[in-house]
């Protein structure tokens, strides 16, 4: 599903509308893929808050369009008392606004990139591997 870029007089997508895209694009990886992904939670929030912002060492919501939240499948240990579920966080004033600004990138595509790229974090890579990743497939 390709979402094209918004008219002047639509509505952006709201958060049930990210949430749709971000559900369809998880529900396009490979099987394989999300079986390995195994607990992991898919939220959609407006912007990330300023106690993440402060953490991550960012100024404004808009710098932030998604977030992985937890201990990676490479730190985790049988030992370690029962783990927070893990998280990745889509934030849709972030992502709406960095699809504006492409200006020629579908939002689906968008959505499912950053969920990637979070997911790919829930598996203990870095964002320059990622990213080589991503610009491989």
């Amino acid at each position: 599903m390709t979402t094209p870029a918004p008219a002047a007089h639509a509505l952006p997508p709201s958060l049930d509308d990210l949430e749709a895209l971000a559900r369809a694009a998880w529900d396009a990886l490979p099987r394989g893929f999300r079986d390995l992904a195994g607990d992991v939670v898919i939220r959609i929030e407006e912007s990330a808050d300023d106690e993440t912002l402060a953490a991550m060492g960012l100024d404004s919501p808009y710098d932030l369009t998604g977030l992985y939240q937890g201990v990676d499948l490479t730190q985790r240990s049988i030992s370690d008392p029962a783990p927070t579920t893990p998280m990745v966080f889509l934030y849709r004033l972030a992502i709406l606004d960095e699809w504006i600004a492409l200006g020629d990138v579908p939002l689906d595509e968008l959505v499912a990139h950053v969920l990637v790229h979070e997911i790919g974090h829930h598996f203990g890579l870095d964002d320059d591997r990622i990213d080589a990743l991503l610009d491989e497939a």
